[in-house]
């Protein structure tokens, strides 16, 4: 499936197997009550989350912020965490308690960092820096 991206497939890399697995075995990792891989992928909030950001942000790169929004107000409702389809999110990122979490359009997350309760990183009234970045390996 050609998409002008190196030849990685539009699947690929908004729904990456690799990048998916990552995420599951970080939350088996970092989640003692994390039974199994497939628990978690169908259980856990944090998870479709991201998977709906990764989508979000897809439509987002590509100019179709209406849809790119839609996405994000969907995983809002159903999962009770806001990620802004322009957030920057690393890889292997865990929210575990996840609702009421907002992660704004200028956050910056960086890899293998772990959200555990609600929060609001900035006020989103500045360009740029209005949320701080998280680095790696923070919780």
């Amino acid at each position: 499936m050609p998409s002008g991206m190196g030849g990685v497939s539009v699947f690929q890399e908004v729904f990456g197997l690799t990048r998916l697995g990552e995420t599951l075995r970080a939350y088996q990792a970092r989640d003692p009550a994390a039974r199994s891989r497939l628990e978690i992928f169908l259980l856990y909030p944090g998870v479709h989350a991201l998977i709906y950001h990764r989508l979000a942000h897809f439509l987002y790169r590509h100019r179709l912020f209406f849809l790119a929004r839609l996405v994000s107000q969907w995983s809002r409702c159903w999962t009770g965490i806001e990620i802004h389809p322009g957030a920057q999110i690393g890889r292997r990122l865990v929210i575990d308690h996840g609702m009421g979490i907002v992660i704004g359009e200028t956050a910056e997350v960086g890899d293998d960092c772990l959200i555990y309760t609600a929060s609001h990183w900035g006020d989103g009234k500045d360009q740029g820096s209005g949320h701080p970045p998280w680095g790696t390996m923070c919780s």
